[in-house]
């Protein structure tokens, strides 16, 4: 791990211009120093936006089969740090090492996807599509783009961007999260190690104002963002207004809705994994259980799962759950837990001042369940990012989904249930981007696209999969027609 972290312009480590340190601690003792960074300045934004600008061209011109080589070579070597990348992400973020791995197995799937792009990229053609006139599309590369990530998967959601953009022929700005910027200055170590030329990848570490300097930029083309609902449609006015184009994924207040016909035991293990699994820090986390009918008779036995989670380090195998990721964080979790009592909620698990044997100073929120919420509380409107799952209750699966569609975020919805009819119907009313049936979590594949609806998107195009393709190129249409001995028919014998 790299103890002071630096940023890449250029294909080279520089140290940052500006002066104050920012030290990253692990979570789960809330005292080591993991690493430390000091914050880009407006000129080192200008070097790596420089940087990027200057290795375009050549980029652009390297065949598509040579790009697409690169890659492979940096997916192996990818496979080969797999877990000395994950012992990064558990030190800097409090994941579990089964966690911090899947989190860099899933971006490698982004680069297992993009490493066809020679057939993922072609264009279209009609011959003759008017007398002796051909027409055609092809995709071209936008030029210099830029990304700003989360702290909550440090390898994955930076790879959603830059390896789809790259394969396309663009060159790239990255500013990871100032919270957890290790794991991705890693990757990025990895991507130049596999051969990427100076300048096609490029890294500035730094916090909003630094994102906002790479976003604002003449240069800049396209701009990636995802974290906080008011932060990406703060993203996504000021991208517009520069005239870039932009996607900004916002956040997230997921439902699982329960029939009581669906398999128990299962529905019970998908709720929990999908409500405590990373310290329920993820968009795509169940935060309201939706109990319909008899499965109500449930709650018992789903506290119980929570109760029995195993809080503690991310290195210890036996761990279920590790700390959240910082202290203002565990505040303002614990904060939204109160307010929710405050509005009326029922606390029937708590969370709140847990303490691991060893790890007193640890940042740790155990799980935390709330009765009684309704659809108009402030806590079914939050989005906490934290252990905390709201239960609601409902008598026909048509009042689970109205629950569910009255929230202003549509990410992602997921329903378990043993009966077909009912998961289309939840399937067709649902309003959300992704959706789950007898999943709890419905993350799609690194060849569909990631996204939601309503406030938890601002754009047109999603992330990864083909949309992330569309995204990152631009399409040109051609029509053509050639004059001369062909066209006189004294060569071919037609006229």
């Amino acid at each position: 791990m790299t103890a002071q972290l630096k940023n890449l312009v250029g294909g080279k480590w520089l140290d940052q211009a500006g002066e104050e340190t920012h030290e990253i601690i692990n979570p789960a003792d809330g005292k080591t120093v993991v690493a430390t960074l000091k914050y880009s300045t407006g000129g080192d934004v200008l070097d790596a936006v420089a940087a990027a600008k200057e290795a375009f061209p050549d980029w652009r011109a390297t065949p598509v089969h040579r790009r697409c080589r690169i890659l492979f070579h940096v997916k192996e070597l990818l496979e080969q740090n797999l877990d000395a990348v994950a012992e990064i992400t558990v030190a800097e973020h409090g994941k579990t090492m089964e966690e911090a791995q899947g989190d860099l197995r899933r971006g490698i799937e982004v680069v297992e996807f993009v490493a066809g792009m020679p057939s993922l990229s072609k264009g279209d053609f009609i011959e003759d599509i008017a007398t002796r006139i051909d027409g055609y599309i092809y995709r071209e590369p936008l030029g210099v783009c830029v990304a700003a990530c989360p702290f909550n998967f440090p390898a994955m959601v930076p790879m959603w961007m830059y390896p789809v953009a790259i394969a396309c022929g663009n060159t790239f700005v990255l500013k990871p999260s100032d919270k957890c910027p290790a794991t991705a200055t890693r990757v990025a170590e990895i991507m130049v190690e596999g051969g990427l030329p100076p300048g096609v990848l490029n890294v500035v570490q730094g916090g909003r104002e630094t994102f906002e300097a790479l976003i604002t930029h003449d240069d800049v083309r396209g701009v990636s963002f995802v974290g906080s609902t008011p932060a990406a449609e703060s993203v996504w006015t000021l991208g517009t207004r520069c005239h870039k184009r932009v996607q900004a994924l916002g956040g997230a207040k997921n439902h699982i809705i329960v029939l009581p016909d669906a398999d128990k035991a299962a529905t019970i293990k998908g709720i929990i994994g999908s409500a405590y699994d990373c310290a329920g820090q993820r968009c795509m986390g169940c935060a309201v259980a939706v109990l319909v009918g008899k499965a109500q008779d449930w709650l018992d036995d789903l506290v119980a799962a929570a109760r029995a989670l195993k809080l503690g380090s991310g290195m210890d195998p036996a761990t279920d759950m590790g700390p959240v990721v910082s202290a203002a964080a565990k505040e303002r979790i614990e904060r939204c837990i109160q307010e929710a009592v405050d509005e009326g909620a029922r606390i029937v698990l708590d969370g709140r001042g847990v303490k691991v044997a060893g790890m007193e100073g640890g940042l740790f929120v155990g799980p935390t369940v709330l009765d009684g919420v309704t659809p108009e509380m402030k806590t079914t409107q939050t989005e906490i990012f934290g252990p905390v799952l709201s239960v609601m209750r409902a008598e026909t699966l048509d009042e689970a989904i109205d629950m569910a569609n009255a929230s202003p975020y549509g990410n992602g919805h997921s329903i378990f249930t043993s009966s077909g009819g009912a998961a289309r119907h939840f399937r067709n009313r649902i309003e959300c981007g992704m959706l789950g049936i007898n999943a709890g979590v419905p993350a799609p594949m690194a060849f569909f696209a990631f996204g939601g609806h309503k406030r938890s998107l601002f754009g047109d195009l999603r992330l990864q999969g083909t949309d992330g393709i569309e995204f990152y190129t631009q399409k040109k249409s051609v029509i053509e027609r050639w004059y001369g001995l062909g066209a006189t028919g004294s060569v071919w014998g037609r006229g």
